[in-house]
């Protein structure tokens, strides 16, 4: 027999109910903050994705060649074909731009609970402002975007890059240190920090002082670890007024200050943000974003970006495992004819609610009504309509209620105004 390919999956209908639903929901909320929908293709030149990332990327894409000899891959992740669409057609738009977007991406890795070689991404961007309010904006919308869909228990942990730089700075760490260091920072390895940071010479107190304020929400305490740098403290000042906008007047409160938060020094910049799931445990991560700049990597007139990324296979795990009950599959009416004679009848009826925007289905094996109860039943039915001969020659038929099992007696003529008012 042949199976589906390893790090991929099928969705059955009652799956792709939960994905719709999901896709829709979060559709809702990027449109409520004014975001427009963009979509890119699947596959790209490899060069965008190795001018963003290196040529050590390679080793974790789908890259191929095609019959014209192009070096193309499929899309690892959405932010750089979207800067690229950006760059090619939408340079000259209205500023702030904002984008969300939906899509499959690739992978080659090593699949394990939470983790496909194709998986579904979500995700936005914003082009053209780094105002304070726009930041604040950016951290409620991911907020709200993922409680929106019923997640109860989430995390947003805020860290901040030019203050790990100023840090870096202050320790006298080289480029080839911080290398080593950042990993460790980012999977909170801090025993091997430790190690790592004496290894560069660093005295036993800072190192200490680095681990606490790694880990502390206190911002005097990261103001006083700084110290006079310029550039840190109008960074420090700036994320400040971020987070004062983001409790005071996007009235989000649940977020800790987290510095260990690093998503990599060589494109993003400034403030990055991280939401998690604990219910998923190890691979808690459902959302990651920040400031960053490709514009001007990919050729275009550099311009202040930022946005995230949301793992959706991630975020449909974390509501099941919290127990979340997705809307049911299901289907307004299911249509029985008593027998054949009464087929064109029941498919005539079913037709005619469909044009009414009725999701209907009708009896196509020709079952007893005993067996086509059970059948809409399990499609969920919320309503059955019973064409027998008796009624007909009233131009009538029996309206069932699924849940009670209460029927009555309804006009063909009224059949659809009658469902639409239930």
């Amino acid at each position: 027999m042949f199976q589906v390919p390893r790090g991929t999956r099928d969705f059955t209908p009652d799956e792709m109910q939960k994905r719709r639903y999901l896709e829709h929901n979060m559709a809702k909320t990027f449109t409520s903050f004014g975001y427009g929908e963009i979509q890119t293709p699947t596959f790209e030149n490899l060069e965008l994705f190795t001018a963003k990332s290196g040529e050590s990327i390679i080793n974790e894409l789908y890259a191929f060649n095609d019959k014209g000899g192009r070096s193309l891959a499929l899309r690892p992740e959405l932010t750089a074909p979207v800067i690229r669409c950006y760059v090619e057609r939408l340079q000259m738009e209205p500023k702030p731009l904002k984008l969300f977007y939906f899509g499959n991406c690739y992978r080659y890795d090593r699949p394990q609970k939470g983790r496909y070689r194709e998986f579904q991404q979500a995700g936005c961007e914003i082009i053209g402002t780094d105002t304070c309010e726009a930041t604040a904006e950016l951290l409620a919308l991911a907020y709200t975007l993922l409680k929106n869909t019923g997640l109860k228990n989430i995390r947003l942990n805020i860290g901040n890059l030019t203050l790990i730089s100023a840090i870096f700075k202050k320790l006298h760490l080289l480029k080839d240190d911080q290398k080593i260091l950042l990993p460790l920072i980012d999977k909170t390895q801090f025993d091997d920090l430790k190690i790592a940071l004496r290894d560069c010479n660093v005295s036993e107190e800072i190192i200490n002082e680095f681990l606490d304020v790694l880990q502390t929400s206190d911002i005097n305490k990261i103001r006083s670890f700084i110290g006079e740098d310029h550039d840190a403290k109008t960074e420090l000042s700036t994320m400040e007024t971020i987070l004062d906008l983001l409790k005071n007047a996007f009235h989000i409160n649940e977020y800790v200050l987290k510095l260990s938060i690093v998503r990599g020094l060589d494109y993003y910049r400034g403030l990055v943000f991280e939401i998690d799931a604990p219910v998923l445990g190890a691979e808690k991560q459902l959302c990651g974003g920040g400031s960053y700049d490709l514009v001007s990597l990919f050729g275009g007139t550099e311009v202040p970006t930022s946005g995230f990324a949301i793992g959706f296979d991630r975020t449909i795990l974390a509501l099941e495992e919290e127990g979340f009950r997705f809307p049911a599959r299901k289907l307004d009416v299911f249509v029985i004819p008593v027998n054949q004679t009464m087929n064109t009848t029941a498919i005539q009826i079913t037709q005619e609610l469909r044009s009414h925007d009725i999701s209907a289905d009708f009896d196509q094996l020709r079952r007893g009504i005993g067996k086509s109860l059970k059948y809409a039943d399990a499609r969920h039915a919320e309503k059955v309509i019973i064409v027998g001969p008796k009624e007909l020659e009233n131009k009538t038929v029996t309206l069932r209620d699924m849940k009670t099992g209460a029927q009555e007696i309804v006009t063909l003529t009224d059949i659809h105004t009658k469902l639409k008012e239930i």
